[in-house]
């Protein structure tokens, strides 16, 4: 296979019709480590909104059980990457997430806001820091898969429009983002378990440097300072020189999505009965204990 063999593969799909095939190929071979990190820093753009921040706060999972809500979201939607929206297993996971989400009070306007980052930040992500940029079919693809688990998650009035949809994105930061103390406990609960990940010597300077790539909107936000310029751009700097190593690459042959990785909450494994929080499982598996993965 040459380098670019997937993305000529890719280009010859519908983005609609094979939003699910496009998906698969770009979280599991083209881009796997992009995406895992765009979609850290969606989940800090969402701890930006007050009214999602306080709800977590609210319900403590980012403060107990950090490790655990961080790696249980990763899972529902490496599951939903892998396996689609389509398949039994990707359909268990979904209907998991949703028997969660009914347990609290969710605006639809805040679960429309956190849809569109899945879709807008990983594209923005790749754009600027893959190995490639990403094609008009790919960009349609993620906004299609999105669009779909959305509808079947209950969300209402997604746009059936891209650019109407990313436009709705940029409006709700410029209209929502404002600091609260519950966004910044939630962001320094996240921030501190990010750190956490890294051998010891090295935690001080991951936590100076977690802001680098940050923008000033959504330091604000948080709370959190921003990283001196040199960090900055000595990350970013990073992240491109990266980008051209990986074009030299030969292509991944082997799927790499999170869920085929070691998760810090299941090293020995995870049944979709563990997914949740640890004060809901019992209700959630009342009907009785899915298939094992």
């Amino acid at each position: 296979m040459s380098r670019y063999d997937l993305a000529a593969k890719i280009a010859t799909l519908d983005p609609q019709a094979d939003a699910i095939q496009i998906c698969h190929l770009l979280a599991g071979y083209e881009f796997p480590w992009d995406i895992t990190r765009a979609l850290e820093l969606a989940l800090l753009r969402t701890f930006c909104i007050p009214s999602v921040a306080a709800l977590l706060d609210r319900t403590g999972e980012f403060h107990h059980h950090t490790q655990k809500r961080y790696d249980d979201t990763g899972i529902i939607v490496s599951e939903l990457f892998k396996w689609g929206y389509e398949d039994p297993r990707g359909q268990a996971f979904l209907q998991r997430m949703n028997a969660i989400h009914q347990h609290f009070p969710i605006r639809n306007d805040d679960y429309l806001y956190v849809l569109s980052t899945f879709i807008y930040e990983p594209i923005r992500w790749c754009n600027r820091f893959g190995w490639r940029a990403l094609s008009p079919v790919e960009t349609h693809g993620i906004f299609h898969f999105w669009q779909a688990v959305g509808r079947q998650m209950g969300i209402k009035h997604i746009p059936d429009d891209y650019a109407e949809f990313e436009a709705y994105n940029q409006a709700y930061e410029q209209t929502h983002f404002h600091y609260t103390p519950a966004n910044q406990r939630v962001a320094d609960a996240t921030r501190a378990m990010m750190v956490n990940w890294f051998p010891l010597p090295l935690r001080g300077m991951v936590n100076f440097g977690i802001p680098a790539l940050l923008d000033p909107a959504l330091l604000t936000a948080l709370g959190w300072q921003a990283a001196p310029t040199v960090i900055s751009r000595i990350a970013t700097t990073a992240l491109q020189q990266r980008s051209r190593l990986l074009r030299q690459l030969p292509p991944r042959e082997v799927a790499d999505f999170f869920v085929d990785q070691t998760i810090h909450s299941y090293p020995n494994g995870f049944d979709i009965a563990d997914i949740g929080p640890p004060t809901m499982l019992d209700a959630l598996n009342q009907k009785g204990r899915p298939n094992s993965n």
